[in-house]
């Protein structure tokens, strides 16, 4: 893949612009497309091109990355795509898709004859702006120095886990298990102190410096207190990842419960009008839904 590497990002929202505006910052040539033009039309500041279809964003690019909701909404993205697609274009499938969702697009791939990279990242919002995502990537080794200048824009390290698309998207579940996991433990904590009337400060005070101690839980308490849930990465996106969780462990016979209930803490965060906020929402689960956002903080 020669210099002037050009990139369309299909799917623009929290992830997909903060990745879009990092490979502009690198010098390459980027398009853009989202379902909601709106939200990709600030990056025509940054120097991207905002097409107004799937098709007009990929037609002569060398990279395709998709940065979507999940494995329906890209399929369905990618097959809008197909006429300006060619044969050889390498696709960096970056959606949390799950592993059944994830077949159907790796044939979408075969199909269209494309050179399939199964490429999750971890990281939210911050970290994406950033440019300091850890992209997790499976597929052919011979696309790696290529694809560099690429994967250098949008995170601090790349992980090449296999050769076989699937192996990332399997290590990006379990990292994504432990990470929800956490979040929950945070939001619960919160809530707990709040219900029992002790002073959250109380509590990261008695932990501070010790081995439960860590910088997320003190980030994810401090949006809780302020009320401030801008999300870095939403309940309803959370609550999606949930559900591919549980499902991947039942599919290998492994039984997930607090993945499960988790998963229903974040169904009922969004009942109660929180999908769109920060996952640290989970919090509100804890209360009737009139009474959730009287808890002390």
């Amino acid at each position: 893949m020669a210099d002037g590497i050009s990139v369309a990002v299909l799917g623009t929202g929290i992830m997909g612009a903060a990745m879009a505006r990092n490979l502009c910052r690198a010098g390459l040539d980027v398009r853009v497309w989202n379902r909601t033009r709106a939200k990709a039309e600030p990056l025509a500041d940054d120097g991207a091109r905002v097409a107004e279809s799937p098709r007009e964003a990929v037609e002569g690019a060398d990279v395709v990355l998709t940065m979507l909701f999940d494995a329906e909404a890209t399929s369905t993205t990618v097959r809008a795509a197909a006429p300006g697609l060619r044969p050889g274009m390498v696709w960096l499938q970056c959606t949390t898709a799950g592993l059944e969702g994830l077949e159907p697009l790796a044939e979408l791939a075969r199909e269209y004859q494309l050179t399939f990279i199964d490429s999750p990242v971890l990281g939210t919002r911050q970290p994406a702006e950033a440019g300091k995502l850890l992209v997790l990537a499976s597929g052919p080794s011979s696309e790696r120095t290529g694809l560099a200048p690429v994967l250098d824009a949008i995170g601090a390290r790349t992980v090449w886990v296999s050769e076989e698309p699937g192996a990332a998207t399997r290590l990006k579940l379990v990292c994504n298990s432990w990470v929800l996991t956490v979040t929950h433990g945070a939001a619960e904590a919160m809530a707990l102190a709040d219900g029992l009337g002790v002073d959250p400060q109380n509590f990261l005070d008695a932990i501070e410096g010790g081995t439960l101690d860590m910088g997320y839980l003190r980030i994810k308490a401090e949006a809780i207190r302020s009320r401030d849930l801008t999300p870095s990465f939403s309940v309803s996106t959370a609550e999606k990842d949930a559900g591919l969780i549980v499902e991947a462990g039942r599919g290998a016979g492994v039984q997930l419960d607090v993945a499960a209930a988790g998963a229903e803490r974040f169904r009922r965060a969004a009942e109660q009008g929180h999908a769109e906020e920060d996952m640290a929402a989970s919090y509100f689960a804890s209360f009737p839904a009139d009474e959730g956002n009287a808890g002390g903080a």
